[in-house]
């Protein structure tokens, strides 16, 4: 069942492939926003996945995030997420989420997944270019 206060915690390691300058975010050599925002849309998603009716996922529907301070190659990652808000229908879930390296916080905001059936949804996907 889902319900507001489920958590979910992630450690990471920065590595040359999560770099801004590896994934094409920009030139330098720090952790890239992308990469931070894949680890809270991962953190997010597995912290809900045990509690969601069988056949069911969810995908990312809204980001919206600050990427406040810069973490070199080396550094350790921890993200944080919480389950603030499940909408009436179950479908919407919205979490408070936080990112932080060894110096302090890196980024935080908000995120939203929305539960879907996985076979529904990637047939529907499919069909968009005709491989259905």
């Amino acid at each position: 069942m889902l319900t507001a206060g489920i958590k979910g915690h992630l450690e990471l390691t920065v590595t040359e492939d999560k770099l801004a300058s590896k994934v094409g975010s920009g030139l330098v050599n720090v952790f890239a926003t992308p990469m931070m925002i894949a680890a809270i849309e991962q953190t997010a998603a597995e912290s809900v996945q045990k509690e969601l009716q069988e056949g069911c996922t969810t995908v990312g529907t809204l980001v919206n995030v600050s990427h406040v301070a810069a973490t070199p190659e080396g550094m350790k990652v921890t993200v944080d997420t919480e389950l603030t808000e499940v909408s009436p229908n179950g479908r919407m879930l919205t979490f408070k989420v936080t990112a932080a390296d060894e110096a302090g916080l890196i980024g935080e905001g908000t995120h939203q997944r929305a539960v879907v059936f996985k076979e529904r949804f990637e047939e529907k996907a499919a069909a968009k270019a005709g491989r259905s």
